[in-house]
């Protein structure tokens, strides 16, 4: 499973999926051009944070049942 999430250091995030045993690609938005532009793609050009992406799948904001259930934890 590819787990990125962005901007990189997202705490909440970051906890949730480090407590639950998932590995996670941090992406620094505000030190990486790339990774800005990336993120847009992502989102078709819509900003906010966090984002998540999960196999593919774009989650915009920390919502826990989403995200568990794109992980099969529900």
């Amino acid at each position: 499973m590819r787990i990125q999430i962005a901007p990189k250091r997202n705490a909440t995030v970051m906890s949730f999926l480090q407590a639950k045993g998932f590995a996670y690609v941090g992406k620094d938005v505000a030190a990486n051009p790339e990774y800005m532009d990336e993120l847009l793609n992502w989102t078709h050009g819509v900003r906010g944070t966090p984002m998540i992406v999960i196999d593919g799948e774009v989650f915009r904001g920390f919502d826990r049942g989403k995200i568990a259930r794109a992980l099969k934890l529900l």
